[in-house]
């Protein structure tokens, strides 16, 4: 009998919430309503908060000649002797290796970048193809503040525009690959890059 009563009330409950249910928290006729706040700043400024919070490492460059100077300097003073590349635009002056397994470093553009998130969005479309950006150990990424977007449903549009099918992979990465799995301690460098450099080159005199 008490088996039968508390079954009762239980469905009286149900019924009553039913009766009147309680107001959803989002309007229902605005399915183009974004979820997250407008940007307010910069998308550069965003981006680069978001990006050195995932352990990223973000480098502003005014024009080409300040990339170049900024990026030769960090090869320098890490010393790094073995860099790949194969991009186009920046293999006949960085890359001396053509061995990705063994080099030092590697370099790549990018399809775009997400401010909220900090993300890097790569695909197979581009010359670097799938590898490049998880392979070596350390990842450089170019990139222009034209490719800058807010969220990723932008990113994915810019993606869908610019190649005329959706590449076989697109690559979201936010800062070095790190894991949590072993003893909740957070280590980076496992499944992926120890260390990610993020070039921005203001677009306003150049044209990526």
């Amino acid at each position: 009998m008490a088996n039968s009563t508390a079954k009762e009330n239980i469905l009286n409950k149900i019924k009553q919430a039913l009766d009147h249910p309680v107001p959803l928290p989002f309007v229902l006729d605005e399915p183009d309503a974004s979820l997250y706040e407008i940007a307010v700043e910069e998308l550069e400024i965003i981006f680069a908060e978001n990006f050195a919070k995932l352990q990223g490492k973000f480098i502003f460059c005014a024009d080409e000649k300040e990339l170049h100077l900024q990026l030769h300097h960090l090869i320098s003073s890490r010393e790094w002797m073995k860099i790949y590349c194969n991009e186009n635009q920046w293999n006949a002056l960085y890359s001396n290796t053509i061995n990705l397994e063994s080099c030092d470093a590697s370099i790549t553009g990018c399809e775009c970048l997400v401010a909220r998130t900090g993300t890097i969005v790569m695909s197979a479309a581009q010359q670097s193809g799938r590898t490049v950006s998880v392979y070596a150990p350390i990842h450089i990424c170019i990139a222009y503040t034209s490719q800058l977007v807010y969220d990723i449903k932008d990113a994915l549009q810019v993606v869908k525009e610019k190649h005329s099918t959706i590449p076989s992979l697109i690559t979201f990465a936010s800062g070095p690959s790190r894991t949590a799995d072993i003893e909740k301690t957070l280590v980076t460098g496992v499944h992926g890059p120890k260390e990610v450099y993020l070039f921005l080159v203001d677009t306003t005199t150049v044209n990526p």
